[in-house]
């Protein structure tokens, strides 16, 4: 078994406003070995961000506070630690690339000095020794005319330039963690290709592991190793990634699946969206959270919360919190391509139904054998 960087357990991260608790991340655990790969996927406001901020214990408070749980990085207990002891890993041991570079870079300062700063604390360089590292940093992003640009302001950089600049600074300190939160989202189709193979290119070359955040199970399909879909705050399936594609068995997930276009689909086909909206976690339903979107709910989905555990037909590391897809459940074996509620099949259904002969209204003659 691959040594775990990175142990996550039980962690509840809240923010107390003037409506209520709002339960942002409740009762996440999962783990993360040296040089992996980990996609965290689910709508906005499912818990992704949050739950990457509180591993870099960069919950503003107040409003927030870890309230329980361990974040185990590196044999060490990162909520046990002092705020010195959280600075000496934060940008050295644990980078994060944020979701908008524009608004994480500071505007009043130059590439060369945003990035050189954390050479010069964490791997205590002189100032010379810094800006010729950056300026290997920009080179390997993929920055044209390095040396010429690393004076450069931010806001003299195209968007895609910008994400670049965040992914060398996050690498700058060669970390053995890189916490990556919708790293392409403001970028255009052709940039976010370049930007994921770029990222999946450096972790290859440095065995660093990325836990990737996104909304877009197309961007983790070929960066991941495995995923797991997050959704009211929890976890609510994780698997490898290809078995995941191939065998899901959350509904969630089947929803997910089911609104992004598929190559091997008919034209014609349309795509289906989840119908309703994320819970509330100030007050979050008592059993399963996506109950009251879900088509195929009954009562126990309402009254008790499942566990995530493992799922018949299914690989042994795979797990889903959902009372249909458990042992003796009602979705063990359902095919959830064909399932109710698929617009294409229910249009397949009508064009068959229409081609049958009507039906004999009362006083109608049977047709004879030689009619038919």
């Amino acid at each position: 078994m691959a040594q775990q960087l990175l142990e996550v357990k039980d962690l509840h991260t809240q923010f107390f406003t003037r409506d209520g608790v709002v339960h942002a991340v409740d009762g996440v655990s999962f783990e993360l070995a040296a040089g992996e790969t980990l996609g965290i996927v689910g709508e906005s406001g499912c818990g992704k961000s949050v739950t990457a901020l509180s591993l870099m214990r960069l919950i503003p408070i107040p409003p927030g506070k870890i309230v329980k749980g361990s974040i185990v990085f590196d044999g060490a207990d990162v909520l046990k630690m002092d705020d010195d002891e959280v600075r000496g890993i934060r940008g050295n041991n644990i980078a994060m690339i944020f979701q908008d570079p524009m608004t994480s870079l500071n505007p009043v300062l130059t590439i060369s000095r945003q990035i050189s700063e954390a050479l010069e604390l964490h791997l205590k360089m002189d100032k010379s020794e810094a800006r010729k590292r950056t300026i290997e940093l920009l080179d390997l992003v993929g920055i044209p005319s390095a040396k010429k640009r690393v004076d450069d302001y931010p806001h003299q950089f195209s968007g895609g330039m910008r994400q670049r600049v965040m992914i060398a600074m996050a690498l700058s300190c060669n970390p053995k963690l890189i916490l990556a939160d919708e790293p392409t989202t403001a970028l255009d189709v052709t940039i976010q290709a370049q930007i994921l193979d770029l990222l999946k290119n450096l972790a290859r070359e440095f065995r660093t592991a990325f836990i990737l955040i996104t909304h877009d199970l197309g961007v983790v399909a070929g960066m991941t190793q495995r995923i797991h879909v997050m959704y009211g705050g929890k976890i609510v399936e994780k698997a490898d990634t290809g078995e995941l594609f191939a065998n899901p068995k959350m509904p969630y997930t089947w929803g997910l699946l089911r609104s992004i276009p598929r190559l091997d689909e008919r034209r014609k086909a349309k795509l289906l969206p989840i119908e309703g909206l994320p819970p509330d976690l100030i007050a979050p339903p008592p059993g399963c959270r996506f109950e009251p979107r879900c088509q195929y709910r009954r009562d126990v989905c309402r009254e008790k919360e499942p566990e995530l555990v493992h799922i018949p037909n299914a690989k042994p590391d795979h797990e889903a919190r959902c009372w249909g897809t458990q042992e003796g459940g009602w979705l063990v074996d359902t095919d959830w391509r064909k399932e109710v509620g698929d617009t294409r099949v229910i249009e397949e259904i009508k064009q068959e139904v229409a081609q049958l002969p009507p039906e004999p209204k009362p006083g109608d003659v049977p047709p004879s054998p030689t009619a038919i």
